[in-house]
């Protein structure tokens, strides 16, 4: 005899519910846009430059709207480096670095950032709380469509500021 009580499906605990109009929406109704960021190389910018930078974000932060959650991601991934042997146009000393440095192990690094609009009650929820306890199932912010409307112009915003540094770049 089979115990059907420990039966489930990974759909029923996939936090997702969604995917529209380039947006996640997972079944708490928080509403999620993903980019992926380009850094600049560590150790390569100027003071004045890193200043720059931190009043970007300071500034692209202060745009989203109340409740709002800024997620970065950064992935190294193990890699083997190719080098370009086959370039004739290269120098003595780069095919030599190119030959020094070819199938030798590095981290390739990926940045990835998600903004995450969710409500009050969202951000003052415990983990043993169910939806079954509210009289609704959908919080009234997601529901109202200028809310999503001023949060996915806060993100264009966002995205603007960010891309206007010379250092950052945002790709959907």
């Amino acid at each position: 005899m089979r115990n059907n009580s420990k039966i489930t499906t990974l759909e029923s605990k996939f936090p997702l519910l969604s995917v529209e109009q380039g947006c996640m929406v997972s079944k708490d109704a928080d509403i999620t846009v993903a980019f992926r960021l380009e850094l600049p190389e560590l150790f390569t910018v100027t003071s004045a430059e890193y200043e720059a930078m931190h009043s970007a974000w300071h500034k692209a932060i202060k745009v989203l709207p109340n409740y709002s959650i800024v997620h970065k991601q950064d992935w190294f991934i193990k890699e083997d480096y190719q080098g370009k042997l086959s370039d004739g146009g290269l120098s003595f000393l780069a095919r030599a670095s190119e030959r020094h440095f070819n199938e030798r192990p590095y981290l390739h690094h990926s940045v990835y950032l998600f903004l995450t609009k969710t409500n009050k009650q969202r951000m003052a929820q415990q983990s043993n709380f169910s939806s079954l306890c509210r009289g609704h199932l959908l919080p009234k912010e997601i529901t109202n469509k200028d809310e999503v409307m001023k949060f996915m112009e806060a993100v264009d915003q966002f995205e603007r500021i960010i891309n206007d540094t010379e250092q950052l770049r945002m790709s959907a």
